[in-house]
């Protein structure tokens, strides 16, 4: 075994460090307080291959692996998880097309979203379908070469802002459960769409939110991905990656949370001698660490075991997801406690991280359903053993 990054992957680390100091750390306070979602950024990050990390080379991505991924995403967090949490996503919506569309349809999207000239929302989540994805209701009804398409989408990142929604609608009867879900890609202007307002939200500032209409939206029968019924498969194996993607975007936070607080140390005196002489907050510091290194082990992990197709890759990514988003989160709070009164003012950054990191319990399925899929898996005959 050995969990030295390759050559290659330090390469990625210091271009995508070098990005994410010069183009989203010194706007990063800005986009927050303004709400403004930095569309030309991400086409500079499109530029650099950020905007379609693992989709293939031969559809205009970089072809990267996870475990290159999660190094790349790393970096571009530490300077803003919010804006990096939407690449993510973009890079998640982008990878489904680009494997389950019809070569025609990928020849006609997938280039132009891994560039960044398009951008994508990933629309899964319903008012009455969260936690629950298989009970969705809004309808797609074949009609000769066309589908009709009814209902509604809340809490979609990027929505009114992107070009392309990746779609997730019931072909099938109503008590189809799963099995009648398929995929669509719907141009995000198409007639019979509105935007409700953009939530506001605790944290991810630098990205609208918001719920999506559709009415009569129709589409041709061949904008969708996969075949009919494949959706809630395509949607899933999406969310494996998704949920590598969002833990990374805390391995991020957290880092930079790390950095600044052992910074602020060494800097800071009370009682006459530095914070850092203290061996309470000494010990504070080594528990922050190790739990940081604990979770970037885990999320490397179920990304090499993505990568690798590993049987239990949908397992690791689920407990990746759980740990990571839950110590890193944690991480944050307490490098905030550290800087005391100043870590609770927009002066410091601790507090935006620690409201953006708060989120990524809850999406890409909550850390209780993380719990359920892992449990439910354990609990199955040679799985337990399987995964030591």
């Amino acid at each position: 075994m050995d969990f030295n990054l390759t050559e290659d992957q330090l390469a990625f680390r210091e271009a995508a460090r070098a990005f994410a100091e010069k183009s989203m750390a010194p706007h990063a306070a800005k986009w927050d307080n303004e709400h403004i979602f930095p569309v030309d950024m991400m086409k500079e990050a499109g530029e650099m291959g950020f905007m379609g990390m693992y989709t293939p080379e031969a559809l205009g991505g970089m072809g990267l692996s996870r475990l290159d991924t999660s190094v790349i995403v790393e970096e571009l967090a530490a300077a803003c998880p919010s804006t990096a949490a939407f690449i993510t996503i973009h890079n998640m919506a982008t990878w489904m097309v680009a494997s389950f569309a019809s070569d025609d349809l990928k020849q006609e999207i997938v280039p132009k979203l891994a560039s960044g000239e398009w951008l994508a929302s990933y629309c899964l989540t319903e008012p009455g379908a969260g936690s629950d994805a298989a009970s969705l209701r809004t309808k797609a009804v074949r009609d000769g070469d066309s589908y009709v398409i009814n209902g509604s989408k809340v809490f979609i990142s990027g929505a009114g802002a992107t070009d392309i929604l990746v779609l997730m609608a019931r072909t099938g009867a109503p008590d189809s459960g799963y099995k009648g879900i398929s995929t669509f890609v719907i141009p995000a202007d198409a007639d019979g769409i509105s935007y409700g307002k953009n939530e506001e939200k605790m944290g991810w500032h630098s990205q609208p939110t918001r719920m999506i209409s559709l009415e009569n939206v129709r589409i041709p029968a061949s904008n969708r991905v996969g075949d009919e019924g494949d959706g809630f498969a395509i949607a899933m194996k999406g969310l494996d990656g998704g949920r590598l993607n969002i833990a990374t975007c805390s391995l991020g936070g957290a880092q930079a949370a790390l950095l600044r607080a052992r910074n602020y140390m060494h800097e800071r005196e009370q009682f006459g001698k530095p914070l850092a002489a203290f061996q309470a907050l000494q010990f504070k510091l080594a528990d922050m660490a190790t739990n940081l290194v604990a979770a970037r082990q885990m999320v490397r992990l179920g990304a090499f075991k993505l990568d690798n197709a590993d049987p239990e890759a949908t397992l690791h990514c689920a407990m990746a997801k759980r740990f990571a988003t839950d110590a890193c989160f944690e991480v944050v709070n307490e490098a905030l406690q550290l800087h005391g009164g100043y870590g609770y003012i927009r002066e410091y950054p601790l507090e935006r991280y620690l409201r953006d990191l708060r989120v990524h319990q809850i999406l890409e399925g909550t850390n209780e359903i993380m719990r359920l899929i892992v449990a439910r898996r354990l609990l199955d005959d040679g799985v337990a053993e399987a995964i030591q």
